[in-house]
């Protein structure tokens, strides 16, 4: 439908076109372009035929918007602008602006568009809807609140603001207002895969179980299954003492979407379950999945600012911190020089000079090795 509206939009300049005095040659070559959605060669054939300086309003709204379809957008860009210098009156050529810098990133001049429209049309959803996104992207919380309820009162039925919109008094905590939201949006469109994840996210907020596993079911039956719903239906089902279930859903979470929480309330599951085995191997998995894997290298790259300050000591203490994380041979190496150079501690160096040399070494620390028994020989003597 999208495409024959498109389609016939272009027609419709087309025929424009030739009062134009376009060549009749040209006529039924343009029109397939169009047709086919050649719009590149469109645009090309267009600047053939209306050589600069063009004036005429119709020509450059044609030679605008076949460059903006080509994906041409400084050329329509420009052609936008010259429409504008010649009629700032045109709510049209606003829009197109704000839509083509909008899609070359350059927000501040989409803003700059969008709000001239605005003020001259408050009952623009689409302007609003934007401006919110523009806001969302500058981390402007207070004007993306503001634009999305005025888009949002606009068409409450919308459900790209209405869920965003939702979300955010989610994140407010206005459980009234963020219900009262999506509740319009959902009764026009019950089924929208949007508006379920933002009625999950609230459902969730809300404590509501029952209501929560309701719409997870639903967005797996719409195929919007993930790892976010699946662990989201796991703690539904535990919460509803269907421990069971709970279980049964962890099982089908992918490796790659486990989580902190997924495996902590699969812990939860299984110890309602008597299955103590289940559950401290799940807790332990949630205790390694809540720690970032970089602790220990953040811990050793301290340890080298403390080496470089001379707090050896200090030093010392953030590799050992490190190795509580991940035993890394390159910590015992660094651990051993420090306390045979800096802290002449002959019985713990070769203490963690034996550690390194006896670790599993990496090809690019094998060079070490040598040094370390090299050392370990002359401070045993």
């Amino acid at each position: 439908m999208r495409n024959i509206l498109i389609l016939s939009f272009l027609i419709c300049l087309f025929k424009t076109a030739i009062g134009q005095q376009l060549p009749a040659a040209n006529d039924a070559l343009l029109l397939d372009y169009y047709q086919n959605q050649r719009f590149a060669e469109a645009a090309d054939l267009l600047k053939k035929t209306y050589p600069e300086p063009v004036t005429d309003v119709k020509v450059l709204s044609k030679l605008a918007y076949t460059s903006q379809m080509a994906g041409k957008l400084p050329d329509a860009e420009g052609y936008y602008q010259r429409m504008y210098n010649i009629d700032s009156t045109n709510n049209a050529v606003l829009y197109s602006l704000g839509a083509i810098n909008l899609r070359r990133g350059n927000n501040v001049k989409a803003e700059m568009y969008y709000k001239i429209l605005s003020q001259k049309d408050t009952t623009n959803f689409l302007v609003f809807k934007q401006l919110g996104k523009i806001a969302m992207d500058k981390s402007d919380f207070i004007a993306m609140v503001n634009y999305l309820e005025k888009a949002n009162r606009i068409n409450p039925a919308e459900a790209d603001v209405a869920s965003d919109l939702s979300d955010v008094y989610v994140s407010l905590k206005k459980i009234d207002l963020a219900d009262k939201v999506l509740n319009a949006a959902i009764t026009q469109d019950p089924d929208n895969i949007v508006l379920l994840q933002s009625l999950l996210k609230l459902t969730s907020a809300e404590n509501k179980y029952a209501e929560e596993k309701a719409t997870c079911l639903k967005l797996i039956a719409l195929g919007a299954q993930s790892g976010y719903v699946l662990t989201k239906l796991e703690s539904a089902y535990y919460n509803l003492k269907e421990y069971a279930c709970s279980a049964e859903t962890f099982a089908n979470i992918p490796q790659v979407n486990q989580s902190e929480t997924s495996y902590y309330i699969a812990a939860l599951a299984y110890k309602a379950l008597k299955d103590q085995s289940s559950a401290i191997e799940n807790l332990a998995k949630a205790i390694e999945a809540g720690i970032s894997p970089n602790i220990s290298d953040y811990y050793a790259e301290m340890a080298d600012s403390y080496d470089i300050k001379l707090r050896y000591k200090a030093a010392i203490s953030a590799y050992q911190k490190a190795l509580q994380f991940e035993e890394k041979p390159i910590i015992y190496y660094l651990m051993a020089t420090m306390y045979d150079g800096s802290l002449k501690n002959k019985k713990l160096a070769i203490k963690y000079y034996r550690k390194f040399a006896g670790s599993k070494i990496t090809a690019k620390q094998q060079k070490y090795v040598a040094y370390a028994q090299a050392r370990v020989n002359e401070l045993s003597r």
